[in-house]
């Protein structure tokens, strides 16, 4: 299958793309982000676009994919609700509804979080946008869609994390990440099993439709 990646310039989405070029089943990645990975891989495509609010002038280039793994995402951290929303939202529904367009029998995952409000109502403004992106890109037409809600995650394969506050979290703070994952398995996943989901849930299918960090473990096995 063929396969566009979002986010390969960040800690998330650089998981997911490792995984599919290493992966039997995966023929070809589509990565779009607004620089180049600077990698090459005879399976990795580029597509640099910059206005991530209009993918019209190159939807052109999104034609012919099986699925679509939308990983990127910034932090609500200092901003107001209308331009999280704008980042969040704004671009995610841009893409879902281009790619759907280009490939109406592709699936698409989107990675949001735990503490998502599927209520759209609580008083948490990013879990709030982060809930009617969900619902809204589970309203559209695709074959299936998955929305991901990764709790704590562990970078693999020598990823570091894009937040400047995660990686001090990682690096001093791996010992206890590793104890929480001792103690409660299931809470808390990395990067490898988040891409081998995506992949898996996109071959196989999965009965539910948001994935917390015990489905994410279950369907990378």
């Amino acid at each position: 299958m063929k396969v566009i990646v979002t986010g390969a310039t960040g800690m998330v989405g650089k998981g997911v793309l490792l995984e599919c070029l290493d992966h039997p089943e995966v023929k070809e990645v589509l990565s779009i982000s607004r620089r180049s990975l600077k990698m090459e891989h005879p399976k990795l495509r580029e597509l640099i676009h910059q206005d991530f609010m209009d993918f019209d002038s190159v939807k052109d280039h999104l034609k012919g994919y099986d699925a679509c793994y939308h990983s990127m995402g910034v932090s609500s951290a200092g901003m107001k609700e209308e331009q999280f929303t704008k980042l969040t939202y704004d671009i995610s529904l841009n893409l879902a509804k281009t790619v759907l367009e280009m490939n109406p029998d592709a699936v698409f995952t989107y990675v949001s979080g735990q503490g998502t409000d599927s209520t759209e109502k609580g008083r948490t403004m990013w879990a709030r946008v982060k809930g009617k992106t969900e619902n809204d890109l589970l309203k559209l037409s695709f074959k299936a869609a998955y929305m991901y809600r990764p709790g704590g995650i562990i970078p693999l394969r020598g990823i570091e994390p894009s937040s400047k506050l995660y990686r001090v979290l990682i690096k001093n703070l791996m010992w206890l990440i590793k104890l929480l994952k001792w103690m409660s398995p299931n809470s808390i996943v990395n990067t490898t099993q988040i891409g081998l989901s995506m992949i898996n849930v996109t071959l196989n299918g999965y009965s539910k439709n948001i994935l917390d960090p015990r489905d994410i473990i279950v369907t990378a096995e």
